[in-house]
């Protein structure tokens, strides 16, 4: 029976169980503890940065009284975290793909600790936006490299579970920060300063679990070449990776295009749905902040469960399948998010509408580093998801704009109220850019099962042409990985065998 081309197009092409090929559960009891080490390492680095950058979301009345400002005045801190993201995604992926994964994820952690400490400390609204603008560059390099930590050392049957486990560390790390701000800040003389010190508490273990791990196996090897004789300086390894660096942009810079565009939709799907939710809940629909936050935290419940059943799903039917289902979910559950009047039912919207969100994200970590060309898997990723962030910064003032435009009536305290219909808004952008989502994930490549640890790194000669380690009778070959229109070219051939 043919299979039509719309799943040609996205089911991967089935390959043979190999000898060496292991089951998900018998690949999970096979994780040593330095494996699991690099994975929890990787999760607790991503969950912290959701802390901090939420923090902010969680004390916006706090920071308001404290500075005197009112509220786009503070969330303007929000954008400048979000606009110099890109620029810390660039200095730390080059760092890590040229120097390795450990310490400058150590570094990056310990920076994002310092000015976290710092943020509890300012006094006046120009240092708060100060330093909340060096902690997007720090906030920037934490996913790039955390994916890559977490990733590149399992094995290939448990990189779907992981990815969607991954991700999701940003739900959790929202959690967090969420039962800190209703827990312990009211309890504190300091009250909002007491979240971020304890967030930079957080920071400042995460990077110490990672210093006591050992580096990444792909760089340990390239140190073991090295004593076996291959020798190079500090200069040469550089030259080369410039070199590389620059053969790469020049064989997939069409993918560098499709990974922004492809980010740039995810960031909306999630800014859009996230970053003026309590609001919404607030001023559209007349709940109390305590129930939007409840709301809220119910909505990350579901961006957990969804991100974890995506990413092991994903390994089974592939990455673009997962994702095209998800979104689709999202699309299914627009009326469920924005139609109801009682509490129960828009916080099961917002259960069901983060499961679809949160649930093709989680397929995000492994699909882009499944794309990346494999010596670049920290700084390809870091910067397409970073600039896609940068681009989508824009998404609160859209829908903030939009509900000053587009009216409705709120029947509250015995009277009609004429409030912003950020019910409608969001639901108009949401579709939008999930209909964007499926198109540009459609016509995009995927590598599913890639084994991109067994390709150079940046600092070998060939890693830009996308070669493999060179194996015991010394032969390597090039491998046309991660161009769309190879990809494309691929799957023609093989429609006749699916």
């Amino acid at each position: 029976m043919p299979v039509p081309f719309f799943l040609r197009n996205l089911v991967p092409r089935r390959q043979q169980r190999s000898a060496d090929s292991k089951t998900l559960l018998e690949a999970l009891a096979g994780l040593t503890w330095v494996q699991w080490g690099h994975f929890w390492s990787g999760w607790l680095a991503w969950s912290c940065d959701a802390i901090d950058f939420f923090s902010v979301s969680l004390v916006v009345s706090r920071l308001q009284t404290q500075f005197g400002k009112s509220t786009s005045d503070i969330t303007t801190a929000i954008t400048l975290t979000l606009l110099f993201r890109s620029v810390g995604a660039v200095i730390f992926g080059i760092i890590s793909d040229r120097f390795g994964r450990k310490w400058p994820l150590v570094a990056n952690m310990l920076m994002v600790a310092v000015l976290e400490l710092g943020t509890g400390f300012v006094q006046t609204y120009s240092q708060f936006l100060a330093v909340r603008s060096l902690f997007g560059i720090a906030m920037g390099g934490v996913w790039g490299l955390a994916a890559s930590t977490a990733l590149e050392n399992l094995p290939v049957e448990t990189r779907g579970l992981a990815s969607g486990v991954l991700q999701q560390g940003y739900a959790v790390g929202y959690l967090i920060a969420a039962v800190i701000n209703l827990k312990l800040v009211p309890e504190t003389s300091s009250t909002w300063r007491t979240l971020f010190w304890t967030g930079a508490g957080i920071s400042a273990l995460s990077a110490f679990i990672r210093a006591l791990l050992p580096e990444s196996q792909v760089f340990l090897r390239v140190k073991a070449a090295r004593r076996a004789g291959v020798q190079t300086s500090t200069g040469h390894k550089t030259r080369i990776f410039l070199h590389e660096t620059a053969e790469m942009l020049k064989r997939h810079w069409i993918l560098c295009i499709y990974a922004v565009l492809l980010m740039t939709g995810f960031n909306f799907l999630s800014h859009g749905s996230q970053d003026l939710y309590p609001t919404y809940l607030q001023d559209s629909k007349g709940f109390s902040s305590h129930d939007a936050t409840i709301a809220t935290i119910i909505g990350n419940c579901g961006a957990i469960a969804g991100g974890g059943i995506a990413g092991w799903l994903s390994q089974y039917i592939g990455r673009r399948l997962t994702i095209v289902i998800f979104v689709l979910l999202i699309g299914a559950f627009i009326p469920l998010w924005i139609l109801p009047s009682s509490f129960s039912a828009l916080a099961a919207g917002a259960f069901c509408i983060q499961f679809g969100v949160q649930g093709a994200w989680g397929v995000i970590p492994i699909q882009l580093a499944e794309m990346s060309p494999p010596a670049f898997r920290a700084t390809f990723p870091g910067v397409a998801y970073q600039v896609g962030n940068m681009v989508s910064s824009a998404s609160a003032q859209i829908e903030a704009t939009g509900g000053k435009n587009l009216r409705t009536t709120l029947f509250q305290n015995g009277q009609l109220m004429n409030v912003p219909d950020y019910a409608t808004v969001q639901g108009i952008l949401i579709g939008v850019v999930a209909a964007f989502v499926v198109v540009v994930t459609i016509i995009g490549p995927e590598n599913h099962g890639s084994r991109f640890e067994k390709y150079k790194t940046a600092i070998e000669e060939g890693a830009g042409r996308d070669e493999e380690v060179q194996d015991e009778e010394g032969s390597s070959s090039p491998s046309p990985r991660g161009s769309i229109n190879v990809d494309a070219e691929k799957r023609s051939h093989e429609g006749s065998n699916v």
